[in-house]
């Protein structure tokens, strides 16, 4: 993959115990680099990776120069999580995939952060999967985030989760196409009836439903950038997010210091929006700095990849009232002004 960096981390803690060393952590970063600018962390979802941004990033409506989060005014680092296997490094895929809780991912990620030399964040952003992961990242180092945007997800899995990931885990596991089949059911979960009704009303070609055929695709295109250990993996970490596994919520709360921006799908079927909207008034009670916004979508859990024009216009005010930020980009500005001139006169 172009663009893809690597570091070596020498010593990865588990929560089960269990220590691995000399860990590749891959990532990427889009924008000035790093140690010029604000850092933006966007923790990719289940089965995303650290191209968030430019050619085919899966959020390039969002990230990039003169978007949402600018790369003009911001660095943007994604990491990928480790096993994913977005690197192509065999000897970075996971197959004892119930070690690893999302916890330990957000350990190994400020890990990665600290090595690099950041130790300030000015956002934390992620949806779905990385939305948990970006809870966890908050509650182990919560006065090193300015703000933390979870899209699509929440700071604990539900009963509702963790038993949809088991259904996931049975298919992933005993079936003879795992990784087709498991994404058939994973996709009923991510859009609704009246997304797909809307889209195929009923629709037949070729022998078959339309839906039929456009679920078989997905399936086939999951098979084809995703080994069956990444899958498992990435499920399994799903139902470990609990930020406040080892205490209350609202005491591991109170610590966080970052301004937390909720952002829920109206019509999501996984972290569903009157779960969040218990978060956000816990949170309100509790007197942390929280905001609550929604996207209105017929498309269900996937609609914070769909629906960017909403979540760009949800977004802006975090990402355009920083000061320094505009002064990092005058100063850029001026920076290139002063080069330009200088090429002419040469």
């Amino acid at each position: 993959m172009e663009n893809l960096l690597k570091i070596v981390i020498p010593q990865w803690n588990l929560q089960s115990g269990k220590t691995l060393t000399d860990v590749v952590l891959s990532y990427q970063f889009f924008g000035p680099v790093i140690g010029n600018a604000p850092v933006v962390l966007v923790n990719h979802a289940l089965t995303g990776n650290s191209n968030v941004g430019g050619y085919n990033g899966w959020w390039n409506t969002l990230v990039g120069e003169e978007k949402t989060i600018d790369t003009n005014y911001f660095t943007v680092i994604a990491f990928n999580i480790p096993g994913n296997g977005f690197d192509d490094n065999a000897d970075n895929l996971i197959y004892n995939y119930k070690d690893f809780t999302a916890q330990d991912v957000a350990r190994f990620f400020w890990l990665g952060l600290q090595q690099l030399g950041i130790l300030q964040l000015h956002t934390i952003i992620g949806g779905s999967l990385g939305g948990g992961i970006a809870w966890e990242m908050a509650a182990l180092e919560p006065e090193k985030v300015a703000n933390l945007i979870p899209v699509a997800t929440d700071w604990k899995a539900t009963d509702w989760v963790v038993a949809n990931t088991l259904v996931q885990d049975r298919i992933l596991n005993n079936s003879v196409n795992p990784i087709a089949d498991a994404r058939l059911h994973a996709i009923l979960l991510y859009r609704t009836p009246q997304s797909l009704q809307g889209r195929f009303n009923n629709t037949y070609i070729n022998n078959a439903f339309a839906v039929e055929h456009w679920l078989t695709k997905h399936g086939k295109n999951l098979e084809e950038r995703f080994t069956l250990s990444a899958y498992k993996l990435m499920n399994h970490l799903l139902k470990t997010i609990n930020m406040a596994k080892d205490g209350s919520f609202e005491a591991v709360a109170k610590t966080i210091t970052a301004a937390i921006h909720i952002v829920a799908v109206d019509t999501d079927l996984l972290f569903t929006a009157d779960e969040t909207r218990k978060t956000y008034e816990a949170l309100k009670q509790n007197g942390n700095e929280v905001y609550y916004n929604e996207i209105k979508s017929v498309h269900g859990h996937d609609a914070f990849l769909i629906e960017w024009e909403q979540l760009a216009e949800i977004l802006a005010p975090v990402f355009q009232s920083d000061e320094n930020s505009k002064k990092f980009h005058k100063d850029t500005q001026r920076r290139r002004k002063e080069t330009q001139s200088i090429k002419a006169e040469v």
